[in-house]
Protein backbone atom coordinates (compact mmCIF):
# COMPACT_ATOMS: atom_id res chain seq x y z
CA UNK A 1 0.00 0.00 0.00
CA UNK A 2 1.32 3.77 -0.85
CA UNK A 3 0.72 6.84 0.26
CA UNK A 4 2.16 9.24 -1.71
CA UNK A 5 1.28 9.32 -5.00
CA UNK A 6 4.22 8.44 -6.99
CA UNK A 7 4.27 11.64 -9.21
CA UNK A 8 4.82 13.28 -5.52
CA UNK A 9 7.64 10.79 -4.76
CA UNK A 10 9.27 12.52 -7.93
CA UNK A 11 9.22 15.42 -6.51
CA UNK A 12 11.46 14.52 -3.85
CA UNK A 13 14.74 14.26 -5.14
CA UNK A 14 14.15 17.96 -6.31
CA UNK A 15 13.81 19.15 -2.86
CA UNK A 16 16.59 21.10 -0.42
CA UNK A 17 16.24 22.08 3.19
CA UNK A 18 16.62 25.23 3.90
CA UNK A 19 16.69 27.08 7.49
CA UNK A 20 17.20 30.67 9.39
CA UNK A 21 18.05 31.31 12.64
CA UNK A 22 18.37 34.59 14.13
CA UNK A 23 18.34 33.50 17.70
CA UNK A 24 21.53 34.84 19.85
CA UNK A 25 21.19 31.90 22.38
CA UNK A 26 21.64 29.60 19.91
CA UNK A 27 24.64 30.60 17.93
CA UNK A 28 26.64 31.63 21.14
CA UNK A 29 25.97 29.25 23.67
CA UNK A 30 23.58 26.55 22.19
CA UNK A 31 25.24 25.48 19.17
CA UNK A 32 28.55 25.25 19.89
CA UNK A 33 27.65 23.00 22.46
CA UNK A 34 25.69 20.94 19.91
CA UNK A 35 28.41 20.76 17.70
CA UNK A 36 30.63 19.40 20.71
CA UNK A 37 27.76 16.57 21.58
CA UNK A 38 27.14 15.17 17.73
CA UNK A 39 30.82 13.68 17.90
CA UNK A 40 29.93 11.80 20.87
CA UNK A 41 27.69 9.65 18.83
CA UNK A 42 28.95 6.98 16.56
CA UNK A 43 28.51 7.02 12.47
CA UNK A 44 26.89 3.87 12.68
CA UNK A 45 23.70 5.53 14.47
CA UNK A 46 21.04 7.31 12.16
CA UNK A 47 20.19 10.62 12.47
CA UNK A 48 16.18 9.73 12.80
CA UNK A 49 17.18 7.24 15.88
CA UNK A 50 18.90 10.29 17.69
CA UNK A 51 15.25 12.29 17.06
CA UNK A 52 13.51 9.28 18.80
CA UNK A 53 15.58 8.95 21.68
CA UNK A 54 14.74 12.69 22.61
CA UNK A 55 10.79 12.12 22.01
CA UNK A 56 11.74 8.62 23.97
CA UNK A 57 13.10 10.85 26.95
CA UNK A 58 9.88 13.32 26.69
CA UNK A 59 7.30 10.69 26.85
CA UNK A 60 9.17 9.25 30.16
CA UNK A 61 8.82 12.40 31.62
CA UNK A 62 4.97 12.03 30.99
CA UNK A 63 5.10 8.46 32.01
CA UNK A 64 6.54 9.66 35.36
CA UNK A 65 3.66 12.41 35.90
CA UNK A 66 1.05 9.79 35.07
CA UNK A 67 2.26 7.47 37.55
CA UNK A 68 2.75 10.31 40.13
CA UNK A 69 -0.65 12.19 39.29
CA UNK A 70 -2.83 9.96 36.94
CA UNK A 71 -5.72 12.26 37.34
CA UNK A 72 -3.93 14.99 36.55
CA UNK A 73 -4.68 17.17 40.11
CA UNK A 74 -1.62 19.07 40.76
CA UNK A 75 -0.35 20.11 44.25
CA UNK A 76 -3.50 22.63 43.71
CA UNK A 77 -5.71 19.72 43.95
CA UNK A 78 -4.27 17.80 46.56
CA UNK A 79 -0.87 15.70 45.32
CA UNK A 80 2.61 16.69 45.02
CA UNK A 81 5.48 15.59 43.08
CA UNK A 82 8.78 14.68 44.00
CA UNK A 83 10.84 17.35 43.31
CA UNK A 84 13.56 15.20 41.52
CA UNK A 85 10.79 14.39 39.26
CA UNK A 86 10.40 17.85 38.20
CA UNK A 87 13.98 18.28 37.96
CA UNK A 88 14.18 15.27 35.71
CA UNK A 89 11.57 17.04 33.36
CA UNK A 90 13.67 19.88 32.98
CA UNK A 91 17.27 17.36 31.67
CA UNK A 92 14.86 15.77 29.44
CA UNK A 93 13.57 18.34 27.79
CA UNK A 94 16.68 20.04 27.86
CA UNK A 95 18.10 16.95 26.31
CA UNK A 96 15.22 16.67 24.08
CA UNK A 97 16.32 19.82 22.31
CA UNK A 98 19.79 18.83 21.93
CA UNK A 99 19.25 15.61 20.10
CA UNK A 100 16.37 17.46 18.12
CA UNK A 101 19.20 20.03 17.17
CA UNK A 102 22.21 17.63 16.31
CA UNK A 103 19.81 15.30 14.58
CA UNK A 104 20.34 17.24 11.12
CA UNK A 105 24.42 17.51 12.07
CA UNK A 106 24.46 13.85 12.44
CA UNK A 107 22.66 13.30 9.02
CA UNK A 108 25.35 15.36 7.50
CA UNK A 109 27.96 13.40 8.93
CA UNK A 110 26.69 10.40 7.86
CA UNK A 111 25.60 11.01 4.70
CA UNK A 112 21.76 10.18 5.45
CA UNK A 113 20.53 13.75 5.03
CA UNK A 114 17.15 14.58 3.13
CA UNK A 115 13.19 15.03 2.98
CA UNK A 116 12.69 12.00 5.43
CA UNK A 117 14.81 13.50 8.29
CA UNK A 118 12.77 16.67 7.99
CA UNK A 119 9.16 14.70 8.52
CA UNK A 120 10.35 12.66 11.22
CA UNK A 121 11.72 15.95 13.21
CA UNK A 122 9.06 17.76 12.69
CA UNK A 123 6.77 14.89 13.89
CA UNK A 124 8.55 14.18 16.66
CA UNK A 125 8.20 18.22 17.26
CA UNK A 126 4.40 17.78 16.74
CA UNK A 127 4.21 15.39 19.67
CA UNK A 128 6.58 17.19 21.93
CA UNK A 129 4.47 20.47 21.81
CA UNK A 130 1.21 18.32 23.48
CA UNK A 131 3.53 17.04 25.99
CA UNK A 132 5.13 20.09 27.31
CA UNK A 133 1.86 21.76 27.41
CA UNK A 134 0.94 19.16 29.97
CA UNK A 135 4.15 19.03 31.82
CA UNK A 136 4.19 22.84 32.12
CA UNK A 137 0.90 23.25 32.85
CA UNK A 138 1.58 20.70 36.16
CA UNK A 139 4.62 22.40 37.18
CA UNK A 140 2.75 25.83 37.11
CA UNK A 141 -0.06 24.20 39.61
CA UNK A 142 -2.61 25.24 36.59
CA UNK A 143 -3.78 21.42 36.01
CA UNK A 144 -7.45 21.37 35.23
CA UNK A 145 -8.19 24.62 33.77
CA UNK A 146 -9.09 26.79 30.91
CA UNK A 147 -5.27 27.99 31.06
CA UNK A 148 -3.94 24.33 30.11
CA UNK A 149 -6.12 24.61 27.18
CA UNK A 150 -5.29 28.12 26.29
CA UNK A 151 -1.69 26.96 26.52
CA UNK A 152 -2.53 24.19 24.02
CA UNK A 153 -3.87 26.44 21.59
CA UNK A 154 -1.09 29.26 21.31
CA UNK A 155 1.59 26.69 21.95
CA UNK A 156 -0.08 24.62 18.74
CA UNK A 157 -1.16 28.19 16.59
CA UNK A 158 2.80 28.96 16.68
CA UNK A 159 4.09 25.69 15.80
CA UNK A 160 1.50 25.90 12.87
CA UNK A 161 1.84 29.18 11.38
CA UNK A 162 5.93 28.12 11.92
CA UNK A 163 4.98 25.08 9.35
CA UNK A 164 2.47 26.92 7.40
CA UNK A 165 5.13 29.72 6.53
CA UNK A 166 7.58 27.03 5.64
CA UNK A 167 5.27 25.81 3.21
CA UNK A 168 4.83 29.05 1.16
CA UNK A 169 8.09 30.64 1.29
CA UNK A 170 10.32 26.93 1.03
CA UNK A 171 12.82 27.72 4.43
CA UNK A 172 12.46 27.79 8.25
CA UNK A 173 12.19 30.79 9.84
CA UNK A 174 12.82 31.06 13.54
CA UNK A 175 13.18 34.43 14.89
CA UNK A 176 14.98 36.09 17.66
CA UNK A 177 13.12 34.29 20.08
CA UNK A 178 11.28 31.43 18.98
CA UNK A 179 9.71 28.40 20.49
CA UNK A 180 12.41 25.78 19.56
CA UNK A 181 15.06 27.33 21.27
CA UNK A 182 14.21 30.35 23.55
CA UNK A 183 10.87 28.49 24.54
CA UNK A 184 12.54 25.35 25.43
CA UNK A 185 14.74 26.74 27.63
CA UNK A 186 12.42 29.12 29.11
CA UNK A 187 10.28 25.67 30.06
CA UNK A 188 13.65 24.34 31.49
CA UNK A 189 13.68 26.95 33.88
CA UNK A 190 10.18 26.71 34.66
CA UNK A 191 10.87 22.93 35.81
CA UNK A 192 13.76 23.83 37.79
CA UNK A 193 12.48 26.62 39.58
CA UNK A 194 9.44 24.30 40.56
CA UNK A 195 12.13 21.35 41.42
CA UNK A 196 13.25 23.91 44.21
CA UNK A 197 10.80 25.97 45.29
CA UNK A 198 7.05 23.77 44.47
CA UNK A 199 4.37 24.52 42.20
CA UNK A 200 2.35 26.82 44.61
CA UNK A 201 5.26 28.48 43.97
CA UNK A 202 3.70 29.64 40.94
CA UNK A 203 0.35 30.73 42.63
CA UNK A 204 1.85 33.36 44.16
CA UNK A 205 -0.17 37.12 43.26
CA UNK A 206 2.11 38.59 40.26
CA UNK A 207 2.21 41.87 42.42
CA UNK A 208 3.99 40.24 45.19
CA UNK A 209 6.22 37.93 42.94
CA UNK A 210 7.34 41.12 41.47
CA UNK A 211 7.21 43.32 45.10
CA UNK A 212 4.79 45.59 43.43
CA UNK A 213 3.52 45.13 47.00
CA UNK A 214 6.03 46.85 49.14
CA UNK A 215 7.31 49.34 46.85
CA UNK A 216 3.92 50.73 45.79
CA UNK A 217 1.45 49.33 48.05
CA UNK A 218 -1.23 52.20 46.96
CA UNK A 219 -1.47 51.70 43.59
CA UNK A 220 -1.88 47.78 44.58
CA UNK A 221 -4.36 48.52 46.45
CA UNK A 222 -6.24 50.47 43.61
CA UNK A 223 -5.97 47.49 41.78
CA UNK A 224 -9.45 45.12 41.00
CA UNK A 225 -9.66 42.07 42.80
CA UNK A 226 -9.10 39.85 40.39
CA UNK A 227 -5.42 41.53 39.48
CA UNK A 228 -4.43 41.61 43.20
CA UNK A 229 -5.01 37.71 43.17
CA UNK A 230 -3.67 37.38 39.70
CA UNK A 231 -1.06 34.30 39.86
CA UNK A 232 2.28 34.27 38.51
CA UNK A 233 1.21 31.09 36.34
CA UNK A 234 -1.47 32.83 35.14
CA UNK A 235 0.88 36.10 34.01
CA UNK A 236 3.33 33.45 32.30
CA UNK A 237 0.38 31.72 30.52
CA UNK A 238 -0.61 35.45 29.45
CA UNK A 239 2.89 36.02 28.40
CA UNK A 240 2.82 32.72 26.06
CA UNK A 241 -0.32 34.06 24.33
CA UNK A 242 0.92 37.02 23.84
CA UNK A 243 4.04 36.58 21.88
CA UNK A 244 1.51 34.19 19.61
CA UNK A 245 -0.40 37.55 19.16
CA UNK A 246 2.64 39.46 18.50
CA UNK A 247 3.77 36.69 15.82
CA UNK A 248 0.98 37.16 14.07
CA UNK A 249 0.11 40.36 14.47
CA UNK A 250 3.53 41.47 13.47
CA UNK A 251 3.05 39.15 10.53
CA UNK A 252 -0.07 40.95 9.46
CA UNK A 253 1.68 44.08 9.49
CA UNK A 254 4.24 43.28 7.49
CA UNK A 255 1.74 41.69 5.12
CA UNK A 256 0.33 45.13 4.27
CA UNK A 257 4.09 46.41 3.38
CA UNK A 258 5.49 46.38 -0.21
CA UNK A 259 7.65 43.30 -0.71
CA UNK A 260 10.84 43.44 -0.72
CA UNK A 261 14.23 41.47 -1.98
CA UNK A 262 15.02 38.83 0.90
CA UNK A 263 18.87 39.70 1.93
CA UNK A 264 20.41 36.14 3.39
CA UNK A 265 22.49 38.31 6.09
CA UNK A 266 19.36 39.81 7.03
CA UNK A 267 16.21 37.79 6.22
CA UNK A 268 12.93 39.48 7.01
CA UNK A 269 10.06 38.77 9.09
CA UNK A 270 7.45 36.04 8.08
CA UNK A 271 4.58 38.16 6.27
CA UNK A 272 7.47 39.49 3.94
CA UNK A 273 9.04 36.56 3.23
CA UNK A 274 5.55 35.49 2.48
CA UNK A 275 5.03 38.21 0.10
CA UNK A 276 8.20 38.00 -1.40
CA UNK A 277 7.69 34.21 -2.17
CA UNK A 278 4.11 34.60 -3.51
CA UNK A 279 5.00 37.46 -5.75
CA UNK A 280 8.04 35.84 -7.23
CA UNK A 281 6.15 33.45 -8.69
CA UNK A 282 3.04 35.82 -9.51
CA UNK A 283 0.51 34.53 -7.10
CA UNK A 284 -1.64 36.12 -4.96
CA UNK A 285 -0.68 36.32 -1.29
CA UNK A 286 -3.79 36.75 0.27
CA UNK A 287 -4.66 32.76 -0.58
CA UNK A 288 -1.97 31.57 2.14
CA UNK A 289 -3.60 33.79 4.88
CA UNK A 290 -6.83 31.73 4.10
CA UNK A 291 -4.82 29.10 4.71
CA UNK A 292 -4.87 29.53 8.42
CA UNK A 293 -8.60 28.88 8.74
CA UNK A 294 -7.93 24.98 9.10
CA UNK A 295 -6.02 25.69 12.29
CA UNK A 296 -8.90 27.90 13.48
CA UNK A 297 -10.91 25.14 12.41
CA UNK A 298 -10.02 22.68 14.40
CA UNK A 299 -9.29 24.38 17.49
CA UNK A 300 -12.85 26.02 17.24
CA UNK A 301 -13.73 21.96 17.43
CA UNK A 302 -12.28 21.21 20.40
CA UNK A 303 -12.84 24.34 22.24
CA UNK A 304 -16.60 23.59 21.58
CA UNK A 305 -16.47 20.04 22.52
CA UNK A 306 -14.80 21.15 26.46
CA UNK A 307 -17.70 23.45 26.51
CA UNK A 308 -20.06 20.97 28.04
CA UNK A 309 -22.07 21.49 30.25
CA UNK A 310 -20.98 24.86 30.51
CA UNK A 311 -17.55 27.07 30.00
CA UNK A 312 -17.36 27.01 33.66
CA UNK A 313 -17.92 23.42 34.61
CA UNK A 314 -16.74 21.32 31.68
CA UNK A 315 -17.15 17.81 32.05
CA UNK A 316 -13.74 17.02 30.48
CA UNK A 317 -11.63 19.94 31.97
CA UNK A 318 -13.07 19.25 35.57
CA UNK A 319 -12.06 15.06 35.17
CA UNK A 320 -9.56 12.55 34.79
CA UNK A 321 -10.57 12.85 31.02
CA UNK A 322 -8.38 16.33 30.19
CA UNK A 323 -4.65 14.44 29.47
CA UNK A 324 -6.22 11.51 27.07
CA UNK A 325 -8.28 14.30 25.44
CA UNK A 326 -5.36 16.88 25.06
CA UNK A 327 -3.36 13.51 23.75
CA UNK A 328 -5.82 12.66 21.29
CA UNK A 329 -5.73 16.56 20.17
CA UNK A 330 -2.12 16.66 19.71
CA UNK A 331 -2.07 13.34 17.95
CA UNK A 332 -4.83 15.35 15.43
CA UNK A 333 -2.65 18.22 15.57
CA UNK A 334 0.49 16.38 14.40
CA UNK A 335 -0.97 14.34 11.30
CA UNK A 336 -2.41 18.05 10.22
CA UNK A 337 0.78 19.51 10.21
CA UNK A 338 2.47 16.04 9.02
CA UNK A 339 0.98 16.44 5.95
CA UNK A 340 1.97 19.93 5.40
CA UNK A 341 5.22 19.15 5.69
CA UNK A 342 4.45 15.95 3.30
CA UNK A 343 2.97 18.41 0.91
CA UNK A 344 5.88 20.92 1.08
CA UNK A 345 8.54 18.55 0.40
CA UNK A 346 6.51 16.64 -2.32
CA UNK A 347 5.25 20.38 -3.55
CA UNK A 348 1.99 19.25 -4.08
CA UNK A 349 -0.93 21.26 -2.45
CA UNK A 350 -1.54 22.63 1.15
CA UNK A 351 -4.10 20.06 2.49
CA UNK A 352 -6.93 21.98 3.67
CA UNK A 353 -9.37 19.37 5.02
CA UNK A 354 -8.08 16.41 7.27
CA UNK A 355 -10.83 13.60 8.19
CA UNK A 356 -9.31 13.02 11.44
CA UNK A 357 -11.63 16.37 12.51
CA UNK A 358 -14.73 13.99 11.92
CA UNK A 359 -14.69 12.30 15.02
CA UNK A 360 -14.26 15.28 17.22
CA UNK A 361 -16.81 17.56 15.34
CA UNK A 362 -19.37 14.47 15.88
CA UNK A 363 -18.10 14.79 20.09
CA UNK A 364 -18.39 18.48 19.79
CA UNK A 365 -21.84 18.43 18.24
CA UNK A 366 -23.13 15.89 20.74
CA UNK A 367 -21.99 17.68 24.06
CA UNK A 368 -23.75 20.96 22.26
CA UNK A 369 -26.81 19.07 21.74
CA UNK A 370 -28.70 20.00 25.07
CA UNK A 371 -27.50 23.72 24.58
CA UNK A 372 -28.60 24.17 20.60
CA UNK A 373 -31.54 21.55 20.64
CA UNK A 374 -32.76 21.11 24.85
CA UNK A 375 -32.10 17.44 24.96
CA UNK A 376 -29.56 15.39 26.42
CA UNK A 377 -26.62 13.95 24.41
CA UNK A 378 -27.11 11.02 22.07
CA UNK A 379 -23.67 9.76 23.00
CA UNK A 380 -22.13 11.61 25.87
CA UNK A 381 -25.14 10.82 28.18
CA UNK A 382 -23.37 10.43 30.92
CA UNK A 383 -19.45 10.68 32.52
CA UNK A 384 -19.19 6.88 31.78
CA UNK A 385 -20.41 7.51 27.83
CA UNK A 386 -18.06 10.80 27.83
CA UNK A 387 -14.99 8.58 29.09
CA UNK A 388 -15.91 5.88 26.41
CA UNK A 389 -16.06 8.29 23.58
CA UNK A 390 -12.98 10.60 24.46
CA UNK A 391 -10.70 7.27 24.91
CA UNK A 392 -12.12 6.21 21.68
CA UNK A 393 -10.91 9.27 20.07
CA UNK A 394 -7.37 9.03 21.73
CA UNK A 395 -6.83 5.56 20.00
CA UNK A 396 -8.58 6.74 16.62
CA UNK A 397 -6.37 9.51 16.96
CA UNK A 398 -3.28 7.24 17.37
CA UNK A 399 -3.85 4.35 14.86
CA UNK A 400 -4.90 6.88 12.36
CA UNK A 401 -1.34 8.92 13.04
CA UNK A 402 0.78 5.95 13.47
CA UNK A 403 -1.04 4.94 9.98
CA UNK A 404 0.03 8.02 8.41
CA UNK A 405 3.57 7.68 9.81
CA UNK A 406 4.28 4.25 8.83
CA UNK A 407 2.98 4.42 5.37
CA UNK A 408 5.20 7.96 4.59
CA UNK A 409 8.38 6.20 6.09
CA UNK A 410 7.54 2.99 3.77
CA UNK A 411 7.24 5.17 0.59
CA UNK A 412 10.00 7.48 0.72
CA UNK A 413 13.02 4.88 2.28
CA UNK A 414 11.73 2.38 -0.44
CA UNK A 415 11.53 5.34 -3.11
CA UNK A 416 14.47 7.34 -1.98
CA UNK A 417 16.34 3.77 -1.38
CA UNK A 418 17.19 5.03 2.58
CA UNK A 419 16.65 3.61 5.43
CA UNK A 420 15.18 5.67 8.44
CA UNK A 421 16.87 3.91 11.43
CA UNK A 422 19.81 2.21 10.12
CA UNK A 423 22.74 4.22 8.44
CA UNK A 424 22.04 2.36 5.33
CA UNK A 425 21.67 3.34 2.12
CA UNK A 426 20.01 0.94 -1.17
CA UNK A 427 23.19 0.99 -4.13
CA UNK A 428 22.42 1.03 -7.68
CA UNK A 429 21.54 -3.12 -7.63
CA UNK A 430 18.90 -2.36 -5.23
CA UNK A 431 20.84 -4.12 -2.22
CA UNK A 432 21.38 -2.54 1.32
CA UNK A 433 24.57 -1.37 2.28
CA UNK A 434 26.42 1.01 4.58
CA UNK A 435 25.65 4.35 3.76
CA UNK A 436 29.53 5.43 3.39
CA UNK A 437 30.00 2.75 0.93
CA UNK A 438 27.31 3.75 -1.65
CA UNK A 439 28.02 7.76 -1.29
CA UNK A 440 31.97 7.39 -2.17
CA UNK A 441 30.68 5.10 -4.62
CA UNK A 442 28.16 7.60 -6.32
CA UNK A 443 30.65 10.40 -5.51
CA UNK A 444 33.55 8.25 -7.72
CA UNK A 445 31.22 8.23 -10.44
Amino acid sequence: MTYIPRHALDNLAKYSYKSVDKSILSHYVLNPFWTWFVTLWPLSVAPNTITLTGLCLVVSNVATMLYYDPAYLTQRGGVELPSWIYMSWAVGLFFYQALDAIDGKQARRTGMAGPLGELFDHGCDALNTTFEVILASHALNLGRSWWTVASQIATLANFYLTTWEEYHTGQLYLSAFSGPVEGIILIVLVYVITALNGPAFWDTPLVQFVYLDRLVPGLVAQLPTYLQGFGTNEAFMAFGAAGVVFNSASRHDILLSKPARIHPANPPPSWRNLRVATHAKNKSSFRPVLLLIPFVFSATIQVLWLSHPEWTHSAIIDSTLLVPFLLAWGLQFAHMVGRIILAHVTSTPFPIVDWMWIWSLIGAVDANVPRYFGRAPIIQSSSTNTAIFVYATLVLSFLAYGRFVTLVIQDITEYLGIACFQVVKKDRDGKWKDAKVVNEKEKAK
